[in-house]
């Protein structure tokens, strides 16, 4: 038996009246999905534990089953896990976005933030400034690694961790309610923005109507993180699809192999179909159990308020991964269960997370000769997962429950 996660990073969202009272799931062309959906069990699912911050991090920890009020220590030190850095206990990281803030206001806390990625900035580009951030912020104590595309990484030597603002919570407002109290990341993001906002690549940006990548803004802060093996945990072996360095750090804490795919970005134009050929490629022909396809598109999207392209990502996800991962595993003649769903909402009305419950979708291949009806009769028992216990929902994949 293999086993398939398809991970749509911030697809769920809320009925809009412009979609005459759908949501962009609903509304997305999904023909897979409908073909899989009569033939699986529909339920949903809380993947963010109460009164914990509804972020990818302590989501997808929970969909790959790892109880969040056990293991979270922050988003950032998972990202140091994916970049190689080997924290010491004492360290303290730090997610360092690359923002763009508006340019007119004279003092830069009456800046307001218009951009979470820079307009989700080449990792190329980003390597260029993140190297000047390494030099004009250079302090004993305090260091800089570059990661993907707008997505950094600080870390604070013995250091400690502070409450700091997502800046995509708090996209078009002005960002002096949101600086941080300790005054030399306060002091380093403003340098951050006399040193970014006359870069010749910044100058450069704008003279071809980009976003200027003008700021670094701190957030996420934690501390080394220690998870269990994932194969050890769950009896099988295991691989993250994954173009974000937070589920890539989750895969190296969960001692699971990452597979790198040409082309996957992050964003909307991502290598869909090179997603799911790696997947079926690991189940197929190299001998693993479980394969877990992280896609950000939907996510992006979201924050970005385009419903347009929201719509766009779904039906890419249905047509280039869903449809052929299932079509390749059914080929080899492979007994699987898929279970697609996201990781938490990311509403096109607030551009951010919310923490409602999500819906997902678990298909069993053996239950394809079924009718609809005779499966839904046969599973009605299993259908409505608890709410407080999303991490628990690998489990049912897994079939030991």
């Amino acid at each position: 038996m293999k086993y398939v996660i398809v991970l749509c990073d911030g697809m769920a969202d809320e009925p809009m009246e412009e979609l005459g009272g759908k949501t962009p799931l609903e509304t997305a062309a999904t023909p897979n999905m409908d073909r899989l959906a009569p033939l699986s069990e529909i339920g949903m699912v809380r993947t963010v534990p109460e009164g914990m911050s509804p972020g990818s991090d302590t989501a997808n920890l929970s969909v790959i089953g790892y109880n969040p009020r056990e293991y979270y220590t922050g988003r950032s030190p998972l990202e140091a896990l994916s970049i190689g850095v080997d924290m010491e206990q004492t360290d303290v990281s730090f997610r360092c976005n690359i923002v763009t803030l508006t340019e007119e206001q004279e003092r830069y806390e009456d800046r307001v933030i218009v951009d979470h990625s820079s307009g989700e900035i080449s990792t190329e580009d980003a390597a260029v400034l993140v190297e000047a951030l390494k030099e004009g912020l250079k302090r004993e104590g305090y260091e800089f690694y570059a990661g993907t595309s707008y997505r950094h990484l600080l870390i604070w030597k013995n250091g400690r961790v502070v409450e700091l603002t997502p800046p995509h919570d708090i996209l078009t407002r002005r960002i002096g309610d949101y600086l941080p109290q300790d005054q030399v990341l306060r002091e380093m993001m403003e340098k951050s923005y006399e040193i970014l906002s006359v870069h010749p690549l910044n100058l450069e940006r704008k003279r071809k109507g980009l976003n200027p990548a003008n700021s670094a803004w701190f957030w996420g802060a934690g501390t080394r993180p220690m998870l269990r093996s994932f194969e050890e945990k769950n009896g099988k072996k295991g691989v993250m699809i994954s173009a974000v360095d937070l589920l890539k750090g989750i895969a190296v804490g969960a001692s699971m192999h990452n597979i790198s795919v040409e082309g996957a970005n992050g964003g909307l134009n991502t290598n869909y179909a090179g997603k799911a050929k790696a997947a079926a490629d690991a189940l197929i022909q190299d001998g693993y159990d479980f394969a877990y396809i992280h896609i950000e598109a939907p996510d992006e999207m979201g924050h970005q308020g385009n419903l347009a392209n929201k719509i766009l990502s779904i039906e890419k996800i249905d047509h280039d991964i869903i449809g052929p991962a299932a079509g390749m595993l059914e080929d080899a003649g492979e007994d699987f269960r898929m279970l697609v769903l996201p990781d938490h909402p990311t509403p096109i009305r607030v551009r951010t997370h919310t923490s409602d419950p999500v819906p997902y979708m678990l298909y069993d291949s053996r239950k394809a000769e079924h009718t609809a009806d005779a499966y839904n009769e046969a599973e009605a028992s299993e259908t409505g997962i608890r709410e407080d216990e999303g991490y628990t929902l690998i489990d049912h994949l897994f079939e030991k429950r």
